[in-house]
């Protein structure tokens, strides 16, 4: 396992993250102990959850219900100083009109229930989950700022934030002394690439982190979905991720068909082959791997060191 700097700060993170989203939600307790056993085992030592994941994400009104954070909370008792817990704010928590987005009122209230759930003091990586247009953003850093400052969180990051949203929180914070996000939470994957016009480049010049969800676009890199409507027992298609159908095309499948090709001579599946693409790409400092059988932990592992030749990269860019 490789381990980076946070951006500009001094905490070492491992390239690979353990990602939480199934946890509670589609497998229990057990099994997520299990996994989590095995990213730690590895070298893994980012944990990245939120206070939306739970089985409140498949409600008809999506909201946060907390038993991810739950339960990793009980897994780390007596464990607490071997990982580097990432959690985030911000998405609907309930049905209130004040129970969600990055006001003061909410973020302040959802830091205790945070820290109430996960069974720790502090928060290492408090992210807010996406941008909030109804609470300027002097008010969102001004609260985290003081969950900084009474030790509750050590460092702050941003999620889902264009590179002008970020280039104008780091003004803010500049003028006004408060903290900066110290990293970006973004989609990067072979089939979605849209960060590199923009994301990529900002965080690397601002010296940010850049941690990466959807690594293997929901499983579309797997190779396990062959067409529109395919849906593998067992699959997050089956079981109702509904921001996988934004991969179903009929380009994405023939892009995964020509990976697949490319990779058929290869010691390494499919999901590892679009795993290492992202863990070679310079911008970033981390890839979120969602885990919801061992396997998926284990695999990413064994690839976390994985350095390509530029002959391989150039075939990638072609296709």
């Amino acid at each position: 396992m490789e381990y980076r700097n946070l951006g500009g700060t001094g905490l070492r993170v491992s390239n690979l993250s353990l990602g939480t989203m199934a946890f509670g939600r589609w497998i229990d307790e057990q099994a997520s102990f299990d996994i989590m056993d095995i990213a730690l085992d590895r070298g893994i030592n980012v944990i990245d959850t939120a206070n939306f994941y739970g089985k409140g994400q498949d409600e008809s009104f999506k909201y946060g219900t907390g038993e991810c954070e739950e339960i990793v909370g009980r897994y780390l008792k007596g464990k607490r100083n071997n990982a580097v817990v990432a959690t985030k704010v911000g998405l609907p928590m309930g049905k209130g009109p004040n129970q969600q987005g990055l006001s003061k009122h909410h973020i302040m209230q959802q830091a205790e229930e945070s820290l109430r759930r996960l069974q720790t003091d502090w928060i290492d990586l408090y992210q807010v989950h996406r941008f909030d247009n109804s609470t300027p953003l002097e008010e969102t850093l001004s609260v985290l700022t003081d969950l900084v400052r009474q030790g509750k969180v050590r460092y702050i990051g941003c999620s889902n934030y264009a590179a002008w949203q970020m280039a104008k929180a780091r003004g803010i914070s500049e003028l006004h002394g408060y903290e900066h996000f110290v990293s970006s939470q973004s989609q990067y994957n072979l089939l979605s690439r849209e960060l590199e016009s923009e994301v990529a480049p900002y965080c690397a010049a601002e010296k940010m982190g850049l941690l990466i969800y959807s690594p293997m676009a929901r499983g579309v890199l797997s190779g396990k979905y062959k067409e529109k409507g395919d849906m593998p027992k067992d699959s997050r298609a089956a079981k109702g991720e509904e921001l996988i159908q934004h991969y179903f095309t009929d380009a994405n499948f023939e892009k995964v068909a020509a990976y697949k090709e490319l990779m058929d001579d290869k010691d390494y599946n499919l999901s590892q082959f679009a795993l290492a693409w992202t863990l070679n790409q310079p911008a970033v400092t981390s890839a979120i791997v969602g885990a919801s059988k061992p396997h998926h932990v284990s695999q990413a592992a064994d690839i976390s060191d994985w350095k390509w030749t530029d002959s391989l990269k150039e075939q990638v860019s072609a296709i």
